[in-house]
């Protein structure tokens, strides 16, 4: 792993999609025992989409190196489908993850996303309100820089006195369940992972250039932000 600095992130370059998993799994586990040690729990938001799922494989793979009964996971989006689907980010979480390691089930707090959208956003915001301030916020990035389901030129971007909203997101032409800046940037740490060679132009556009997408807008007030990319995301950075 390469390890470099800008203004406002860490940036953490791993060799292939394999080892940038792996290195997310550690943070994991380190942000978990630091919290817990410091404060008696863990508070987590799960990412949603694909990268993710190596990274909750191989937590599912080490369960005793986390204090599981001590953490309380959230998620950082949802799509507006139920449970079950086989879109739904929560969906992918418990296959890989939460049903194969010791949390109770009562820490896991899921988006009602099956109920109608404000209805689900307003559930999630109150529950979201009472967790506290996150230990650690996980994302991802798409290729049009949107993170989270803060998608550009959406409605979601501009929002201040929520949490979480729903957010309706023309080009899906469907809401999705998202949390705002206003909650991301409160956290203590945020990690982002990204991952191919599909992501590296808006990569360099946003950490270098400093370009107007929702991912560049993620910039924690009190709080740690680190980036890990695999080389081929990396390749335009200019390292």
């Amino acid at each position: 792993m390469q390890t470099f600095s800008l203004p406002h992130a860490q940036v953490d370059v791993l060799a292939d999609p394999a080892a940038l998993a792996e290195s997310c799994a550690e943070a994991f586990i380190q942000h978990a025992g630091q919290a817990i040690a410091a404060r008696g729990k863990f508070v987590v938001a799960l990412a949603g989409g694909s990268t993710p799922k190596a990274t909750f494989a191989l937590l599912a793979k080490m369960p005793g190196r986390v204090d599981w009964k001590k953490v309380h996971v959230y998620f950082g989006d949802e799509r507006h489908v139920p449970p079950d689907h086989a879109d739904s980010n929560f969906r992918t979480a418990h296959e890989t993850l939460l049903s194969r390691v010791p949390i109770p089930s009562t820490q896991i707090f899921r988006v009602l996303a099956e109920l109608p959208a404000a209805e689900a956003a307003a559930d999630y915001d109150a529950k979201v309100r009472a967790a506290g301030r996150f230990d650690l916020i996980m994302l991802g990035m798409g290729p049009d820089g949107h993170t989270a389901s803060l998608f550009p030129e959406t409605t979601a971007l501009g929002c201040t006195d929520k949490l979480v909203v729903e957010n309706w997101v023309p080009k899906f032409n469907t809401f999705r369940l998202t949390f705002t800046y206003t909650a991301i940037n409160a956290a203590r740490s945020v990690l982002f992972a990204a991952a191919g060679g599909d992501k590296a132009e808006m990569l360099r556009t946003i950490l270098r250039d400093g370009a107007d997408f929702p991912s560049g807008h993620v910039r924690p007030a009190d709080g740690v932000l680190c980036w890990k990319l695999d080389a081929a995301a990396a390749s335009k950075m200019g390292f």
